[in-house]
């Protein structure tokens, strides 16, 4: 039968911790033209998993490794099968036995991903083994498992790339690239990021006809370092993967074209031809440039059908902008700004988690929900958005959808203030003046209003003319000491700007208690 084909990339991780049974990286079935195992994988993929797996069983007594496979695979799914790590390990291991390599391979992910030492070193030692033999795949998932700290302490890029080099030079494109990417600063790790290696790696997959490198390769040579850029060759690269239907490659054309040719028109032609191939982010950019007349006429309506078939093909930005349309007209529809606002939300972008929660709180949507309004602002407080930390830090202080915790809301209000957010830094002014979770500290309230006012925040004033009259000169000298420390540790006031293009601004003001 033919190889399972094993999709392993940082992209698409392995095994994880929370989920030991159910893979995000699942083999492959493929369909077979003949063999013992032919009518068990039909059944199989076609969806009769517990037909299948019956009938893999037979095979499986008399040693069959592709059987053993098979139950291995459905065991650690839950396919047909209760979802058993231990029988999904036992699988493998004897299928593993007969020489059967994906075997090795699934096994050893799962080892790799225990948070017993001696399983994951038994999984490297399985695959060190493996690599004598098919040094391609094997190094792959070495290099994966000591990038992701899997044999490690923390993370060994140094193994990483010693096995993905191997990998590599044997021959296996995907461990290439994987090195490219990294190189690229990719995966983070930016002490390691060199461009030009990166370059030259992408260059040679996309030389050994690998299409998922002509895209980077082309993307690179336009939009990268100006001392590797080549305009020709990235053009050439970019048709190619053009025609290796990888629409993408009209957005980095386009953005080559806007910001390093500062051709509009020739932009606007580009992210046209991606919009039209269904691509996402050019329906994006071609929506910001017909609102704004960039290399085209103004024509807003155009703008919202390319928008709203941008949130059709799943863009969470695409929705966050319509949520934002949707809230400027003279009568808004918040069931309207909802829907849009929690495609966004679910979508990971955390300042439409913030306005989703701001939303919760307004009751607009009938009556305020409290609870669903923090359980939004935590998700976005999360991801380090300062105006949701400010917001949640106000629910705990009051007691709003939470339990009152003014320790959390201390530590929430710093945290935003930290990231220069103004009224953020008022209400800390606010707690060290009153005492509030903590000891009364006039120096460091006024300090702290002092930066607030400083930041923009207008009712600060108030607060910190009231302080200066309370202040003796010796006190107000530590107070002094105080604001340059605090100026020196803390970055100054920005307006927020979102992760994903063309976003709403987030609500500045703490959220108003129901």
């Amino acid at each position: 039968m033919k190889t399972l084909l094993l999709l392993l990339a940082l992209g698409m991780p392995i095994l994880a911790e929370e989920n030991p049974i159910a893979p995000e990286t699942p083999a492959v079935l493929p369909d077979v033209e003949d063999g013992p195992l032919k009518e068990a994988l039909e059944l199989f993929n076609q969806g009769r998993h517990t037909a299948g797996v019956e009938a893999a069983r037979k095979l499986a007594e008399e040693g069959n490794g592709d059987a053993l496979f098979l139950l291995g695979y459905a065991s650690e799914t839950g396919q047909g099968i209760e979802a058993s790590r231990e029988n999904a390990l036992e699988f493998y291991k004897q299928a593993a036995a007969k020489d059967h390599k994906e075997a090795t391979y699934r096994r050893a992910l799962i080892l790799l991903n225990s948070k017993d030492d001696a399983e994951k070193q038994t999984g490297r030692e399985a695959l060190e083994t493996a690599a004598k033999t098919d040094p391609g795949t094997a190094g792959r998932i070495l290099g994966e498992a000591y990038l992701r700290g899997l044999l490690s302490e923390k993370p060994d890029i140094d193994q990483a790339v010693k096995w993905w080099s191997s990998a590599s030079e044997s021959g296996d494109t995907a461990a290439l690239l994987l090195l490219a990417r990294l190189y690229s600063g990719d995966f983070g790790f930016p002490e390691k990021a060199d461009q030009k290696k990166a370059l030259g790696l992408f260059q040679k997959a996309a030389d050994k006809e690998v299409e998922a490198a002509y895209l980077p390769l082309g993307s690179r040579l336009l939009n990268g370092d100006e001392e590797l850029r080549d305009e020709k060759k990235g053009r050439e690269w970019l048709a190619k993967a053009i025609e290796a239907k990888q629409p993408m490659a009209y957005l980095a054309l386009g953005d080559f074209e806007e910001n390093v040719k500062e051709d509009k028109k020739a932009a606007y032609a580009a992210y046209l031809k991606g919009a039209e191939a269904e691509q996402p982010d050019c329906m994006l950019r071609l929506a910001g440039m017909l609102f704004n007349g960039v290399g085209v006429e103004t024509d807003k309506k155009a703008a919202t059908d390319w928008l709203e078939k941008a949130a059709e093909a799943g863009s969470a930005t695409a929705h966050l902008e319509l949520a934002r349309l949707a809230s400027s007209v003279e009568e808004p529809e918040p069931l309207k700004i909802y829907s849009h606002l929690v495609a966004a939300a679910d979508g990971g972008i955390p300042v439409a988690q913030n306005e989703l929660g701001l939303l919760y709180l307004s009751g607009k949507l009938g009556k305020a929900d409290a609870p669903a309004a923090a359980v939004w602002l935590t998700r976005a407080a999360k991801a380090g958005l300062a105006t949701a930390q400010n917001n949640l830090a106000t629910l705990y202080e009051r007691g709003v959808g939470v339990t009152a915790n003014l320790n959390n809301a201390g530590e929430l209000y710093t945290l935003a203030a930290n990231q220069g957010h103004a009224a953020a830094t008022a209400a800390l002014a606010r707690m060290h003046a009153a005492g509030i979770g903590t000891e009364p500290d006039l120096p460091k309230a006024w300090a702290l209003a002092s930066l607030a006012v400083e930041r923009g925040d207008e009712n600060a004033k108030k607060l910190l003319g009231e302080l200066s009259g309370k202040l003796t000169p010796e006190l107000l000298a530590k107070a002094q000491k105080q604001l340059e420390a605090l100026k020196m540790s803390t970055p100054a006031a920005e307006e927020e700007t979102p992760a994903e293009p063309e976003k709403p601004e987030a609500e500045e003001s703490a959220p108003t208690e129901p």
